[in-house]
């Protein structure tokens, strides 16, 4: 176990080639799949679907290539800088998985205050982040939470522009991702990290198909 700035890193080499392993091949998958998802909204969709595509595609790289670059980085200055953006890189794939459901209602002012809401929580939870590292990091893990399922309660105007096959896909990945905050608290568990990680990329697996299905079905 190796302590920087007060938080602690408990994985063996074991345990690190594990989570490097999961992380990678989420960071293969990103790229593919937003490459693909970009691809079709470009030739077949409108102007705000493509750029919701892209917000989307871009958020969900982002995301998990940094997860994969401080996951793997020794113990040192750089990781503890890295592991800023890992955490604030939460916040903004939330709100870029949102982005392609809540843009298919900006005529509607209660869906576009939410879309500009969405984003405007996840700036502070960046900033909360960055600011304060290695502090309330319990607190941020409600703020994930209570983000991802804070569309409860757009479901019915939501419901109303995207496919059912969508929702239920967004509900799905919504549980698999509460599941995996188990594993991410239970620090003493050998493998969590990487346990973790599996369901992040299980849960952003299932979210992305709800995004192409949303495009490819209405």
């Amino acid at each position: 176990m190796t302590e920087f700035q007060g938080v602690r890193w408990r994985y063996d080499k074991d345990e690190l080639i594990a989570d490097g392993i999961v992380n990678g091949v989420g960071v293969v998958f990103s790229l593919v799949g937003a490459t693909a998802l970009i691809f079709y909204a470009t030739v077949w969709r409108s102007y705000g679907e493509i750029a919701a595509a892209w917000v989307y595609g871009l958020g969900l790289v982002l995301a998990l290539s940094i997860s994969f670059s401080y996951n793997v980085w020794p113990v040192s200055p750089t990781k503890w800088k890295l592991r800023r953006f890992d955490h604030s890189g939460i916040f903004v794939l939330i709100a870029a998985t949102y982005t392609p459901f809540l843009q298919r209602g900006a005529d509607d002012p209660l869906l576009f205050a939410a879309l500009i809401g969405m984003w405007m929580t996840a700036a502070a939870g960046v900033y909360l982040k960055c600011r304060y590292p290695g502090r309330y990091d319990r607190l941020t893990i409600l703020l994930y939470l209570a983000m991802g399922w804070s569309g409860i309660f757009l479901a019915g105007p939501v419901a109303e522009r995207i496919p059912f096959a969508s929702m239920l896909l967004i509900v799905i990945g919504g549980i698999i991702y509460t599941l995996g905050v188990i594993f991410h608290v239970w620090e003493r568990l050998r493998y969590q990290n990487a346990i973790w990680h599996g369901f992040v990329i299980a849960a952003a697996a299932v979210h992305y198909s709800a995004v192409l299905t949303c495009l490819s079905l209405s």
